[in-house]
């Protein structure tokens, strides 16, 4: 089975919330139709280089406008579809929101089915993916050095 490569670029988009941070994530069906919530991510467009896919992505799946503060690392995984196996690569960056409101209506793939502001500390219990709440703890580590 041929093996196709993969790259998103995407992250963890955070504002002040009563109780420390939030983040922005979406609940998507995968290409098996469940639903998966999950950190907003996609494909670079063009000659977008992996920072400037992850604002697009972000702003086009949360509906809300970001600024890269760090690189939070890459994520590789495995899947198969009918006719191919994918290895994907997934480039994370903690944000900060500087603009723009929480919707799904931005999304031009229409990927993204619900949006929501999650606290940092209950996203553990939200996200689908091991691997992202791993991305997660590493934003929770930078946010307690800077704060």
């Amino acid at each position: 089975m041929p093996t196709v490569e993969e790259v998103s670029a995407g992250g963890v988009i955070i504002r002040p919330a009563a109780h420390g941070f939030e983040a922005a994530i979406i609940a998507r069906y995968n290409r098996g139709g469940r639903l998966e919530w999950c950190l907003p991510k996609g494909h670079p467009e063009g000659a977008e280089d992996h920072r400037e896919a992850a604002l697009r992505e972000v702003a086009e799946e949360t509906g809300i406008e970001g600024s890269i503060l760090t690189s939070l690392g890459s994520i590789e995984y495995w899947f198969t579809v009918p006719t191919h196996r994918v290895h994907k690569t997934v480039h994370h960056y903690l944000m900060e929101a500087i603009g723009g409101e929480l919707t799904i209506e931005k999304d031009p793939d229409h990927e993204a089915v619900d949006v929501a502001w999650v606290n940092l500390e209950q996203l553990d219990r939200r996200l689908s993916f091991p691997n992202e709440r791993r991305i997660v703890a590493a934003a929770k580590q930078v946010i307690s050095d800077i704060v």
